[in-house]
């Protein structure tokens, strides 16, 4: 009985084995060569573009096995799809908004891979567009997936490389200092101290930003490379500061040498 069965269906199988073999194949060799075309060109390289093209090569192959194989009319299909349409809609509208706000965000060019965005106290490089969620992944290497229609529908923030890279450290200098001694003190002992973490091209900056009870107060502006952490620096910083002569390091002390 099973022999006569595959006599009879042999070519059935083998034309669907064949058809399945060339869209893998196809589909394949279709996604290295879109992923290769968007890297040389300005059409963000995202990978919602290739797993669209990648989808339209298993339709295409789904439809030409439904006849011959199945003995089903690809036209009745079609039909049932769309009165069956309305319900899908609804059951899947909330990944129908997210695969539409994906197409939203890369066409517009609102978001593209590589971005450094803000978006509800989230902040990261921007990795991936996929068909329902935007990847970003903050400096510590931790990826968030964010869904598109969020994206499509909320404010988002968009930081330069520098903006992003930003760690701050305060301090308050004695009364009565050279300030400009104090801030070149300052930018030496952090850049030796952070040197190998900061941005190429962007040295600390110290800035003056008022006066205290305790004496005058500021910052020190640093830029972290990619893969630090803004905390490993503020940390390295501090310590860097810690013990300076010409710095507050305990204010209750401070008051009490001036009120006497």
């Amino acid at each position: 009985m099973a022999e006569i069965w595959l006599r009879h269906n042999s070519g059935r199988i083998f034309l669907l084995i064949v058809v399945v073999l060339c869209a893998a194949v196809a589909s394949r060799f279709v996604s290295v060569i879109m992923r290769r075309t968007l890297e040389r060109t300005v059409i963000p390289s995202a990978s919602i573009f290739v797993n669209i093209v990648k989808a339209v090569i298993w339709i295409f192959a789904a439809a030409c096995v439904l006849q011959p194989v199945f003995g089903i009319n690809p036209t009745t299909v079609a039909t049932a799809l769309g009165v069956s349409g309305l319900a899908l809609s609804l059951g899947l509208k909330d990944t129908i908004a997210n695969i539409v706000g994906g197409f939203g965000l890369m066409l517009s060019k609102v978001i593209q891979p590589g971005d450094i965005i803000s978006i509800q106290g989230i902040t990261g490089t921007v990795t991936d567009i996929t068909w329902r969620h935007t990847i970003v992944q903050d400096r510590a290497g931790n990826a968030m997936w964010i869904p598109n229609s969020v994206l499509n529908t909320t404010a988002l923030e968009k930081i330069p490389a520098a903006g992003e890279a930003v760690a701050t450290v305060a301090f308050t200098v004695k009364g009565g200092e050279d300030l400009d001694r104090c801030a070149k003190a300052i930018t030496k002992a952090v850049q030796a101290a952070t040197g190998h973490m900061m941005m190429a091209g962007n040295p600390p900056i110290v800035q003056f930003q008022g006066f205290s009870p305790y004496g005058i107060s500021g910052q020190v502006i640093m830029f972290a490379k990619k893969g630090v952490v803004a905390a490993t620096m503020q940390d390295a910083a501090t310590r860097a500061l810690s013990g300076e002569p010409y710095l507050v390091q305990d204010p209750a002390l401070t008051a009490g040498s001036q009120a006497a």
